[in-house]
């Protein structure tokens, strides 16, 4: 998987004649930045197919809110049924 991963983001980025300004990288730094905008694009502007077509932070950001929602649903009062309780029992 890292393989795989590894090979679309040399494709993508670093051998990408558009990424690369002026046909070439004349630092480090010029990579260095790119890649920054790279991984920037790939985590939060890509469409991800398997995941409904969103991109994998908004759908991480959904997973996480949805989960929090969740337990707070289950610790809520009103899941708790109020059991009356019989007045008059042992009392005189």
């Amino acid at each position: 998987m890292a393989e795989a991963l590894n090979s679309l983001f040399k494709a993508e980025c670093i051998r990408n004649p558009v990424m690369r300004p002026n046909g070439g990288w004349k630092s480090v730094v010029d990579v260095e930045i790119a890649v920054a905008e790279y991984v920037d694009w790939y985590n939060h502007r890509r469409l991800h197919d398997e995941i409904g077509l969103v991109p994998p932070a908004e759908f991480e950001a959904y997973h996480w809110a949805r989960i929090e929602a969740d337990q707070q649903a289950r610790i809520t009062p009103q899941h708790y049924p109020e059991t009356p309780v019989p007045t008059g029992a042992g009392s005189k």
